[in-house]
């Protein structure tokens, strides 16, 4: 694939053979993230896990101290006082069987995350094979089953990053716009090293973090010094 001259030239700014310290990092991404539209930032760690074992799967979710620069339709599914509280905390969405039924029958996605109560996860599980793919479907490792709606549609609104470990031990998540100041987007990227650091399973043996990259949507990746992180 033929790359453009644009990227090709922003590539030039970027030392392949070196790390730089996170500050250094934020600044060279928004730098070589020149395009017309307002570029997601997105950082993406190595780690050294087994992910065959249970107990060295990641997965969670940060609140990013600035937010993530995007807004999230908020689909809730609850009863009663639950469903109200929803509504009055600014769900897009509330309902409880009606809205799976719509799911299952109609195709309807017209949301960006699922918060869900405990007591509506059985019937949610029924369309499980549509939700799983699409990473829609609630956990409560992320928050997003529970019996404080409002608590979790308040972090969503905030800026709520999940993240999980693939097959290969990467982790993935988003920090930021290149509109964003260079001191928020060092502020982002630290909490969600930090909530990676302090994730380490106490079964992972020897360097914990092998590589630490960041990138923005057209540009290309920049590598962070990993002595400029607390690991």
């Amino acid at each position: 694939m033929k790359k453009s001259k644009r990227y090709v030239a922003n590539l030039e700014q970027v030392d392949k053979n070196k790390s730089y310290s996170i500050e250094e990092a934020v600044a060279l991404v928004k730098k070589t993230s020149n395009s017309k539209f307002d570029e997601t930032l997105e950082v993406a760690m190595n780690l050294n896990l087994d992910v065959k074992k249970a107990d060295q799967q990641l997965r969670g979710a940060v609140v990013l101290p600035h937010g993530t620069g995007k807004t999230k339709k908020i689909l809730v599914l609850a009863k009663g006082d639950q469903a109200k509280a929803a509504q009055s905390a600014g769900a897009d969405y509330v309902g409880d069987v009606d809205m799976i039924d719509k799911i299952a029958k109609e195709n309807w996605f017209d949301f960006d995350v699922i918060i869900a109560t405990p007591e509506m996860m059985p019937q949610l599980g029924k369309i499980g094979k549509l939700l799983g793919p699409k990473g829609l479907m609630p956990n409560p490792k992320t928050g997003t089953v529970t019996t404080d709606v409002v608590k979790a549609i308040e972090e969503t609104q905030k800026g709520k990053v999940n993240y999980r470990t693939d097959s290969y031990g990467n982790v993935h998540g988003i920090f930021g716009k290149t509109s964003f100041e260079d001191a928020k987007l060092v502020e982002n990227l630290k909490a969600f090293i930090d909530v990676i650091l302090k994730s380490k399973p106490s079964s992972s043996k020897g360097n914990y973090v092998k590589n630490i990259s960041i990138s923005s949507t057209m540009g290309p990746g920049v590598k962070i010094d990993l002595t400029s992180v607390d690991k």
